[in-house]
């Protein structure tokens, strides 16, 4: 718009002021382009401008011509000199914004609200940190991860404790390390396809969802091995579950439609359907 000077904030959104009096597109008697005229942007999505006025703002004389001019207190028709506040933001008309995080949830209440109600449990944790719970599940998760496969449970069964125990924590280090990973390139996708999500948050919740939505297929391998057919259609079960659960994780995160949440899933889907599903197969 011509004459409007944009600035951008901490968190990326414009902001800014009308031009003043006697700038280009602000002429006298007229008010600027696109600001109560036929054919404005006035309500168009992305164009809609909100202004507030600070407090203590007082009355000012309107200058000649009908436009505001300072007064003897340096105001503009009782709004502060522009150049000393930004009071016009700009908002994405008719779209819906995100709620505010709520205040952090401890271990349990999350856990259960992954698993209970997770839209909401997504939109309170959106931009807390949860590395403990995240980190202790997924590693618990890894430990027994290795007994969940036919071969390598008759392994580290079959061999010494001096050999299996160090077996058991490699694996379980080697998944925290594997889905901490796959949670920061859906973070980057997600980044790039225009989400404006926290990067720790996203991480954490990936692992935990991961690490929960599978837990069901270990249970049941632990005791009818991997290869049981009932325990890989309970796989691919807990897969869908996880393939929803991460993209709404994603959308609410990141505030992106369900395609764009998905898309930025799909890396972390394809590997743990690789890593854990077809494995068993």
């Amino acid at each position: 718009m011509a004459g409007f000077r944009e600035q951008r904030g901490a968190g990326g959104e414009r902001t800014g002021h009308p031009p003043r009096y006697g700038q280009p597109g602000a002429g006298h008697g007229q008010p600027a382009a696109g600001y109560g005229q036929p054919g404005g942007h006035d309500d168009a999505p992305g164009h809609t401008r909100a202004f507030t006025m600070p407090d203590g703002a007082v009355a000012g004389a309107a200058g000649p011509h009908g436009t505001y001019a300072p007064g003897d207190d340096g105001q503009y028709g009782g709004y502060p000199d522009p150049d000393a506040y930004d009071n016009v933001a700009t908002y994405r008309a008719g779209q819906s914004s995100a709620p505010p995080a709520g205040p952090r949830l401890p271990w349990k209440p999350l856990l259960k609200g992954i698993v209970r109600h997770p839209g909401r449990t997504f939109w309170q944790m959106r931009d807390h940190t949860l590395w403990g719970p995240a980190l202790t599940v997924t590693f618990v998760y890894g430990l027994l991860a290795v007994f969940g496969f036919d071969q390598a449970r008759h392994d580290v069964l079959s061999s010494t404790l001096s050999t299996s125990i160090p077996w058991v924590l490699t694996t379980g280090v080697a998944v925290v390390l594997g889905t901490l990973m796959l949670g920061a390139v859906t973070n980057a996708l997600a980044r790039q396809l225009g989400g404006d999500g926290a990067w720790a948050p996203t991480i954490g919740l990936a692992m935990l969802i991961t690490s929960l939505t599978d837990a069901p297929r270990l249970f049941f391998a632990l005791f009818l091995g991997g290869g049981n057919g009932f325990v890989q259609l309970v796989g691919w079960l807990t897969w869908l579950a996880c393939a929803a659960l991460l993209t709404s994780m994603v959308g609410k995160s990141h505030d992106l439609p369900w395609g764009k949440a998905l898309a930025a899933s799909s890396i972390q889907l394809v590997a743990l359907l690789i890593l854990f599903k077809l494995a068993l197969i």
